[in-house]
């Protein structure tokens, strides 16, 4: 089968939003299509502004007559948005996803990555599976949840930045955590194949810069090499990594089913005739605990600062190493009978649940406005951040079954 290409946008639209949605197609794989192509249209990658894909989400929305609530960074450049569907004095579920995605810098693409292609059933582009094609699915069922009258209402949760930390839904659900009513539930449209996750392992990462003290080769004894002495931090983070795969746990339904702890990026030196006064160590920890992740850090951040430290400035006292949060998230942890889960699991069609080792924003619905969350969405993490990325349309059609479940959920309150 040939590609077949999609028109994509790439700017805040002009057209009035009526001419906008006489120009949706009337089937609904069609306007899932037409929304995804949309969206992969805009090139949101995390160090850019998302604010003329939400611009283009409110003229949709408002052609709808739905009204949204936009949350905006410190920066003015990224925003969120919380749309309630239905009515607004009593307690609903939401349906949450990101706008942004990761780099194509250095990946081969077979296309270009901002314009949606389909093949063989498949839609490509960056962000089909993680995830714009769940905030697609959602978008073009609005229609759907406006017509049935809902009795209980539907939240549509759509974040920035969670590709460096989750950055976007944290403002987001402060604002949500003001209000008088709290949301019963929280579905994360991560791509699952469209099973149910409730569990996944939490995240905190640290990045170590050691400060040495510069000096022409021929004479290294009088320097302070900095990369000498983050290896040493470097083999004690692959030694604990190491230990922390021996102790196996208990739960499992992980696919990897122990902490795991790793160096990931580094950076130092200047030529090979100069002692190194610089060298950047980031590490993290995926921890199956709720805080076992930061535990971890904490307790390498202590030993090289009892060990490592002290013979830096034993060396020279203006050397040693600073240390600093760089992205952090807790595990989560939803109960197998949680009423959130068992819900899931009915709109899914399944009596099966899992748990996995990527994180998501579900862990920061669940802990910081208490709000019982589950992961499901479709498409394999398997193609999450890869070139030629790509959702099945078969996995869109059954993520709009399980919202279309949903919407008949919420009618009957």
């Amino acid at each position: 089968m040939p590609f077949r290409w999609y028109g994509s946008c790439t700017a805040e639209p002009t057209t009035p939003s009526h001419e906008m949605m006489l120009r949706m197609p009337d089937s609904r794989p069609d306007r899932i299509r037409k929304l995804l192509a949309d969206l992969v249209g805009f090139d949101t990658i995390s160090d850019r502004t998302n604010l003329p894909l939400i611009a283009h989400i409110e003229s949709y929305l408002t052609a709808l007559g739905v009204k949204s609530e936009r949350i905006v960074d410190e920066t003015g450049q990224k925003a969120s948005l919380w749309v309630t569907i239905g009515p607004e004095d009593r307690p609903g579920l939401v349906l949450s996803g990101h706008t942004d995605v990761v780099p194509v810098v250095g990946q081969d693409w077979s296309h270009d990555p901002f314009k949606l292609v389909e093949r063989d059933g498949k839609l490509y582009g960056r962000g089909t599976t993680d995830m714009k094609g769940f905030v697609a699915v959602c978008l073009a069922m609005v229609p759907e949840m406006l017509e049935a009258k809902l009795a209980t209402p539907i939240h549509l949760a759509i974040s920035y930045d969670e590709e460096i930390g989750c950055v976007g839904v944290r403002p987001m659900l402060r604002e949500v955590a003001k209000k008088k009513i709290k949301p019963l539930g929280a579905f994360i449209g991560e791509p699952t194949e469209m099973k149910v996750i409730i569990g996944h392992k939490g995240k905190h990462g640290v990045r170590a810069t050691f400060h040495g003290l510069a000096r022409h080769s021929s004479i290294a004894p009088d320097g302070v090499n900095a990369i000498e002495y983050a290896a040493e931090l470097i083999v004690e983070i692959r030694r604990r990594a190491v230990a922390l795969a021996a102790v196996q746990s208990s739960d499992s339904l992980y696919d990897v089913p122990h902490s795991t702890l790793l160096t990931s990026i580094v950076h130092g030196g200047a030529a090979l005739n100069i002692v190194p006064d610089t060298c950047t160590v980031d590490f993290e920890c995926r921890g199956i605990g709720i805080t076992e992740s930061r535990e971890v850090t904490d307790a390498i951040v202590a030993w090289a600062k009892a060990e490592l430290e002290p013979a830096m400035k034993a060396e020279h006292p203006e050397c040693g190493i600073d240390f600093e949060e760089i992205l952090d998230y807790p595990a989560l942890d939803t109960a197998a009978d949680a009423a959130i889960v068992t819900l899931a699991k009915s709109l899914a069609g399944r009596n099966d649940h899992a748990k996995v080792a990527f994180g998501t924003e579900a862990s920061l619905f669940a802990s910081m406005a208490d709000i019982p969350s589950v992961v499901i969405g479709p498409g394999s993490i398997a193609q999450a951040h890869t070139p030629d990325e790509f959702v099945a349309m078969a996995e869109l059609e059954k993520c709009a079954g399980f919202v279309e479940k949903l919407i008949a959920h919420c009618v009957k309150g």
